[in-house]
Order: C-alpha cells, then structure tokens, then sequence
C-alpha cells in the first residue's frame, strides 16, 4: 500500500517525492508529518486535497523540529507512544531557517526522526541559493556571472556534534540501503535525523529521466557518502567506485544546466 496517493502535484522526476514515499512505506500507518514550507508542503495539494494518507501538520518554515517535538509530547501524554513523529523538511528550513530550532531538539534528544530532503536550493520559492548550495551552482541568487563561491555546509558533522542516537545519510537511487537506514531509525528512542540526496530536475536543470542516474553518479564520485554515525563512529554503507570518481564528478556535472557557464 503507498501512503501518497497519485493526487500529488510534484515535477516530473522529482526525487524529493520518491523519498516521501519510500519514507511512509517503511514508518507505516502510525506516523504523524510534519512539514515546513518547502516543496513536499506544495506537493501534497491545497486544501481540502492531501496527498498524503497518514496525518500532516504544516508548520512555518523554522519550526519543522519543535512542532515535531510538541506533537511527540502530546502523544506520550495521551499513551500513543507507538505512533512515529517525523519531519520532511527541505534544506532551507534545515541547514539556514530551521537549524536553531533543529539544534535545541537534538540537544533535548526528543524522540523524533527529522529527515531532510536534500536538493540543494530553496526550490520552492524560486531556486535561491541556500547553504547547502554547492560551490559553482549557479541559482537565482547567484546568476551565471556569479554562481556560488562558498562550499556546501556539513550539516552531519552539526549533527554529530549534537551525540543524538542515530544519523545518516541516503538517496532514493539505492533504496535499499535508504530502507535499511530508516528501518533502523524506526527502532531507536531519541533524536534521529536523516539526509536524503534529492536531486530537484526544475532548479539542477536537468532532465526528469536523469534523476537517479544523478543521485548515484554523485554517490559514485563521493560528493554524497553514504554513511551511518552511532556514538560518534562513522561507517561508511556504499563505498565510492574506485577510480571511477572523476569520471563520475564530471557526468554528474555535465548532465546538469546549474554547471553550465557556457
């Protein structure tokens, strides 16, 4: 059974939604939403039409994590300890907006799993830059004469910072390695959180065909490891194809028009 119905209104190839879906199939029934503004909030339609077959609450932009942590709460008050609270949140309410609130609830260990939907800009609004941007990309913000100079921020060595129970990183383009990780996560009391690469057709200018194809190249070239950190141990779940990171780096790069300053 898929917990999104076919109702949803995403681009074509979005990654984002793919994760959506991958990320309900494994948590279940059980699962409350949450959801900042960001795409996957557009994505589940306006109301009175919802996409999404579980319970979602929409949240302003910075408050993915405290209202996920508030929800937690009323839900332990009332005995309904077995229902999963997460987040799918965009990397604007993530790394810039939402970092402050997201920090306090990884300090506090609430017990919720916060996913961030990785694609690199704020999507949503009109691919502004934002500080998960990668260096070189060319956004609204920072036009073909100006593309961004600053790197991409780590947000899971932030996160690792924190010493929460569980944190990883995953792409749609390997779902089971993706599903394993959330399987897990499923089990842990506390603070979880999880980036998910989402490669975003409108705002990286590629075609929708391309979408996986990219995740994994970027996998490939080691610009998005796939690993798991639990007590401050890091494990790499995919290593990179040796001596095909360059050759990946420069597909990865060639299939998109963010890259392209010709």
């Amino acid at each position: 059974m898929s917990f999104i119905s076919k109702g949803h209104i995403a681009c074509q190839g979005c990654a984002a939604l793919s994760t959506a879906r991958l990320v309900l199939d494994v948590m279940g029934p059980k699962t409350v939403v949450v959801i900042p503004a960001c795409c996957i909030s557009v994505c589940n339609g306006a109301y009175p039409s919802a996409a999404f077959k579980v319970p979602v609450v929409n949240c302003a932009f910075e408050t993915a994590a405290v209202t996920a942590a508030g929800i937690r709460a009323g839900l332990d008050k009332r005995g309904d300890e077995d229902v999963h609270v997460i987040t799918l949140a965009g990397d604007g309410g993530t790394y810039d907006i939402g970092l402050g609130p997201l920090s306090g609830a990884a300090e506090r260990n609430d017990n919720i799993l916060y996913i961030c939907y990785d694609n690199e800009a704020y999507m949503n609004t009109g691919i502004q830059r934002s500080s998960s941007t990668p260096m070189e990309a060319i956004t609204t913000t920072t036009p073909k004469a100006t593309p961004k100079k600053e790197s991409k921020k780590d947000i899971l060595s932030i996160m690792a910072a924190h010493r929460v129970p569980y944190i990883a990183s995953a792409t749609i383009a390997y779902p089971k390695d993706f599903r394993k990780k959330l399987e897990k996560a499923k089990e842990i009391k506390g603070f979880r959180f999880l980036l998910a690469f989402s490669p975003c057709p409108t705002g990286w200018k590629f075609n929708p065909k391309y979408a996986m194809k990219i995740a994994k190249l970027a996998v490939n070239a080691g610009i998005f490891p796939l690993i798991e950190i639990e007590n401050g141990e890091v494990t790499w779940t995919r290593e990179p194809k040796k001596g095909k990171r360059t050759e990946s780096a420069e597909e990865y790069m060639r299939l998109q028009g963010r890259f392209d300053y010709e």
